[in-house]
């Protein structure tokens, strides 16, 4: 289904039940995905469906984005590592949500990508955002721990490295399979983890250098 506007993809998202939060509600109608769409793929910026950015990767479906989102529940002032920013629609909705209290990290391991991403965003570029080449299974350790960690690319396990880096009582949401995954929530409790299982997504792989 193709909409005519952003307004009109966040209110079918509303409608669908996936999108929920008022805060993310508000991100979603702050942030224009049309923005970060290739001139290719204009006429379905507004499409709730994936589309190609380049270099074999995607921008997701928002209300995928939506879901995963409503599933990391981020705040205001939070301190968030997001792996596989892409075209960085996602570091832009984060952005929104967190606020000038708040801190982004995005890690995107092409550098092709990385420059889009950077140059989609760069209003938002500076202390509250920031747009990092590299491995993104390592994470950043630099501004760990975060409140928040959010992957946007399948994962063959649960990442060590970004679970160390994770505040005890924060939350990690991850897709993790091969094929197909299954998205998993992950709240951090001292050396425990509670872990909710939701099956049923297609994700690029995550890959380590």
């Amino acid at each position: 289904m193709i909409f005519e506007s952003n307004q009109a993809l966040v209110d079918f998202m509303i409608a669908r039940g996936v999108l929920k939060t008022p805060a993310l509600i508000n991100g979603f109608i702050k942030v224009d995905r049309a923005h970060f769409i290739n001139k290719k793929w204009q006429g379905l910026a507004y499409a709730d469906q994936p589309l190609p950015i380049g270099e074999g990767q995607t921008i997701s479906q928002p209300s995928t984005v939506a879901f995963m989102l409503e599933l990391l529940s981020p705040e205001s002032g939070q301190n968030i590592l997001e792996i596989g920013a892409g075209s960085g629609y996602v570091t832009a909705l984060l952005a929104a949500i967190v606020g000038l209290q708040g801190s982004v990290v995005a890690m995107e391991r092409i550098k092709i990508l990385a420059k889009q991403g950077r140059e989609n965003i760069k209003d938002l570029l500076g202390k509250r955002v920031q747009y990092i080449i590299g491995d993104g299974t390592q994470g950043y350790k630099k501004n760990s721990p975060y409140d928040r960690i959010i992957v946007s690319a399948a994962a063959s396990r649960i990442p060590e490295a970004l679970i160390s880096q994770l505040k005890d009582g924060g939350v990690m949401v991850v897709p993790v399979g091969k094929e197909t995954q299954t998205m998993l929530r992950i709240i951090k409790k001292g050396s425990s983890f509670d872990i909710t299982e939701y099956p049923g997504f297609v994700f690029v792989p995550l890959i380590s250098e």
